[in-house]
C-alpha cells in the first residue's frame, strides 16, 4: 500500500526531509494503536522501534497502553517459567 501526500502538504510539514518519513510512520502508529486499530508489536513495527522503544514513546506522550488478557496470560506463563 501507498499513501499518497500532496506536495503542498509535504512542503508544509515543519520537519526535515529526512525525517520525515520516519516521523510520519511514528505518529500513524501511535494513532492507529491508541484507537486499538494495531496491537503493540504491530504498531512497534509500523513505527521501525522495538516494542520496549515503542512503550518508552508510549510513555512519553502519556498514551495509555492497551493490555489484554492475552498478554497477561503470556506474562503469567512466562512468570511460572
Amino acid at each position: 500500500m501507498e499513501i499518497v501526500i500532496p506536495d503542498d502538504v509535504l512542503v508544509s510539514i515543519k520537519l526535515p526531509r529526512a525525517e520525515m518519513e520516519r516521523e510520519l510512520k511514528l505518529e500513524l502508529a501511535l494513532i492507529l494503536y491508541s484507537k486499538g486499530a494495531l496491537s503493540l508489536g504491530k504498531a512497534a513495527r509500523l513505527a521501525g522501534l522495538t516494542k520496549r522503544e515503542f512503550l518508552e514513546e508510549l510513555a512519553r506522550r502519556k498514551i495509555p497502553r492497551h493490555y489484554t488478557e492475552r498478554e497477561l496470560e503470556e506474562n503469567l506463563e512466562f512468570a511460572r517459567g
